[in-house]
């Protein structure tokens, strides 16, 4: 089996790590990763050559490095602002692109990416791994088949903790782009998009504000959301998109929809496999996740293809549909109106 070379394009994101590693695990896959842009974090917030070293990859100091290195695959997980140089510096070498979420910080950048990769005749993917859940593999079923009716709402949630307490520059608008609508509203609306095949929203009606953490003073963006969108195919959306999840709480957050069919409602929670337990040494209640590795899967899928599954990553076009609704969402916040969705 021939070697599959994979770059890892900065460690920003949270998720960069786990990315990195797991790409590592993999069968006929070879890792090199470089995070030359790295600037004031967090105390204890560790980056570059050191944090490649605690997780056990390779490292170059520079991407003009790892493009020489010759990779077949990258996957970018710098600051939002900074995807588009690096996708369009991947599109420039002729390899395909997996993205962190959002795809950019404006929809103008976004179109540019997906340009560029099609000029380039490269893949451009996001990384939005909940597509690949059981849990929403099993409401798409339901959907598809038409068990559930015609989907009249879908209310969700998807919450966490403020990763400006990991990673500084998610609360920085000028790195991030926004807060939380932003970082929570992109992962429900491509499980929409994918559940209603690409059915456009017509229109976006939003909330936001930072009451959850205005006392602390340091968080300049948006840590709360509350959005209503309607689809072009009549279904309407209610999602809490907020960085609600208590600091010390033993779970980052997670991702649930309920999905009301003129025949049936539909429940899932994306990450509810779970042990439940109170440790008495540390007093405090303990969650242990198992089930599948949703980034394992979407990294497979990009890597080698969805195989036999129902779901591919999704794809640049997508990626750029869900970046127009936060533009408009953060339209609404601050007209307060609906806002269309060009």
């Amino acid at each position: 089996m021939k070697t599959i070379k994979v770059g890892v394009l900065s460690f920003a994101h949270v998720h960069a790590g786990g990315f990195a590693r797991g790409l590592a695990g993999l069968d006929g896959v070879e890792v090199l990763t470089a995070d030359p842009d790295t600037g004031p974090g967090v105390p204890g917030e560790l980056r570059g050559k050191e944090f490649a070293a605690r997780i056990g990859v390779n490292y170059v100091d520079t991407y003009e490095e790892l493009f020489a290195w010759g990779p077949d695959k990258v996957v970018v997980c710098a600051e939002n602002v900074r995807h588009r140089p690096l996708v369009e510096l991947a599109a420039s070498h002729g390899v395909d692109v997996l993205c962190e979420k959002p795809l950019a910080t404006t929809p103008e950048d976004g179109a540019a990416m997906v340009e560029a990769c099609r000029a380039a005749g490269v893949r451009l993917a996001v990384a939005h791994p909940v597509r690949f859940s059981p849990a929403y593999l099993a409401v798409r079923e339901a959907v598809r088949a038409g068990t559930a009716g015609e989907v009249l709402t879908v209310s969700a949630a998807n919450n966490g903790y403020m990763p400006g307490a990991r990673r500084r520059w998610f609360v920085d608008p000028a790195l991030a782009g926004g807060g939380a609508l932003t970082d929570h509203t992109v992962h429900v609306v491509d499980l929409l998009d994918d559940l209603f095949e690409a059915s456009p929203v017509t229109s976006v009606y939003a909330q936001t504000n930072n009451l959850l953490y205005e006392a602390a003073g340091d968080v300049p963006v948006e840590t709360a959301g509350l959005l209503t969108l309607t689809y072009a195919n009549g279904a309407v959306l209610t999602l809490d998109c907020s960085w609600s999840q208590p600091r010390h709480h033993p779970a980052w957050g997670g991702l649930s929809m309920q999905v009301v069919g003129e025949r049936a409602i539909l429940e899932m929670d994306a990450f509810d496999q779970k042990v439940f337990g109170f440790d008495e040494t540390a007093r405090r209640p303990v969650e242990l996740p198992y089930g599948v590795d949703l980034d394992g899967l979407m990294l497979r899928a990009f890597l080698f293809g969805p195989g036999e599954g129902p779901v591919d990553v999704t794809d640049g076009a997508a990626g750029l549909r869900a970046l127009r609704i936060v533009a408009a969402a953060y339209e609404s916040a601050r007209t307060g109106r609906a806002v269309p969705v060009g």
